[in-house]
């Protein structure tokens, strides 16, 4: 009875593992979403992405094993009572309750797993060590393609923000007032060329000449949609002359406006073009999930959570969010904020998630994808002589139950950060 009670001790322990964790978490952002009403189909279709992530990591893990010839007994959609299923060639496909993630159920992934002998040679534990790895190794790896895919398509088609130059995407018209824009003829779609002599401008320097000179005359050299090349002389007004007209300037006190909306120029590469900068932006990006990560769990690093905790209006770091985990509640208002920002923003939410997930499920800690990873590496020295060695994992659930009570630790509070100081528009 003892030795029956192992295994499903041990399966249990690992449906806390990271995707079974990510799984529970977008639940929790689906309902915090539908109650919260906030951008509420287009945040829902942010959760929707990720759900399909999610289900995409399970899919890789199901290729590869299947590919390996591994024994695949289960892969579902979604987790709870099950609603009804299917069985083709030995597999039981189905459809869960709760329409979110999914897992897929590998026979032997532990030596403390029984199985008839029979079976025991499309067991995980009894492939070789490439697949292993292959198959831990797979969800990551889906993460990063679809991180790759999503990045080529910002490049390529959505377009990124040039570093330089600035272009009018609107001119106020307000009541009672005629704008320095309106003044010298600014139209929606004309682009600055040059700033008093200084050419292809920055939208800071732009901004800074217009808002710190109000009063003082300032050279403008604009290219319109057609392309033709004009000059103008504008006078920005103290946004105090307009702010009787409209509130939005009040808070602009006495600094110079023109009465524009501005905006880098979008930049978008080729099909061929975009991939470079994408490959460039994916490991630019695993680079800083891995410091991330690392930078968090040194002495230092752990201090500072703490101290955030602890007196959250003391440390202003605890309101930005590079420098904290975020849950379900601040996931729901990134999308949110991401939805008002347009597409761009969503697909870069989107790679950093992806990112991030991929990265954080290599660690090479049980219950996380990197654990079965370390475990294969560990099994692989240990062999000798064409004798396999199979780790006692049992011997590793003290460590695999602290890296969960870990997670949970984070889970919690982030989650009471984003209630209590939640992070300001990371897109605005």
């Amino acid at each position: 009875m003892a030795e029956e009670m192992e295994a499903p001790t041990l399966q249990e322990a690992r449906s806390f593992s990271g995707r079974r964790l990510a799984e529970l978490v977008v639940v929790l952002v689906a309902i915090i979403a539908i109650a919260q009403h906030a951008h509420a189909l287009g945040t829902l279709a942010v959760v929707a992405a990720i759900v399909a992530m999610v289900v995409l990591h399970e899919l890789g893990h199901y290729l590869v094993a299947r590919w390996s010839r591994m024994e695949v007994t289960e892969f579902f959609v979604g987790f709870g009572p099950r609603i009804f299923s299917w069985h083709r060639k030995g597999i039981e496909y189905g459809l869960k309750a709760i329409l979110v993630g999914g897992y897929v159920r590998i026979t032997g992934m532990t030596s403390a797993e029984e199985v008839p002998p029979e079976r025991e040679a499309r067991t995980y534990r009894s492939s070789t060590f490439p697949r292993r790895v292959a198959v831990s190794v797979a969800g990551s790896v889906m993460h990063f393609v679809v991180a790759f895919g999503m990045l080529w398509y910002l490049f390529s088609g959505v377009g990124t923000y040039a570093s330089r130059g600035v272009v009018i995407e609107g001119v106020a018209h307000i009541p009672g007032v005629v704008t320095p824009a309106e003044r010298i003829g600014l139209r929606a779609g004309d682009t600055i060329l040059a700033v008093d002599g200084h050419r292809n401008p920055t939208l800071a320097a732009f901004a800074s000449s217009i808002s710190h000179h109000p009063g003082t005359p300032v050279r403008l050299v604009v290219e319109t949609p057609g392309g033709r090349v004009v000059s103008r002389t504008a006078v920005p007004i103290p946004a105090t002359m307009v702010a009787r007209y409209d509130a939005a300037y009040h808070s602009l006190g006495s600094q110079g406006v023109l009465g524009v909306v501005v905006a880098p120029p979008v930049e978008r590469s080729s099909l061929v073009g975009g991939v470079v900068p994408s490959a460039r932006a994916l490991w630019s990006l695993a680079g800083a999930s891995v410091s991330g990560l690392v930078s968090h769990f040194t002495p230092h690093g752990i201090a500072t959570y703490v101290s955030e905790v602890t007196h959250p209006s003391a440390n202003p770091t605890s309101a930005k969010s590079a420098s904290r985990f975020e849950s379900p509640v601040g996931i729901v208002q990134l999308a949110s904020d991401a939805v008002a920002a347009g597409t761009g923003a969503v697909l870069e939410l989107l790679v950093l998630i992806n990112v991030f997930v991929g990265i954080f499920n290599m660690v090479p800690l049980l219950p996380l994808d990197g654990g079965h990873v370390a475990i294969a590496i560990y099994e692989r020295i240990r062999s000798r002589r064409g004798r396999a060695y199979h780790a006692d994992v049992l011997k590793l659930m003290p460590i695999t139950y602290a890296v969960i009570a870990v997670i949970l630790f984070l889970g919690v509070t982030a989650l009471y950060l984003d209630i209590t100081h939640p992070v300001p528009n990371p897109f605005s």
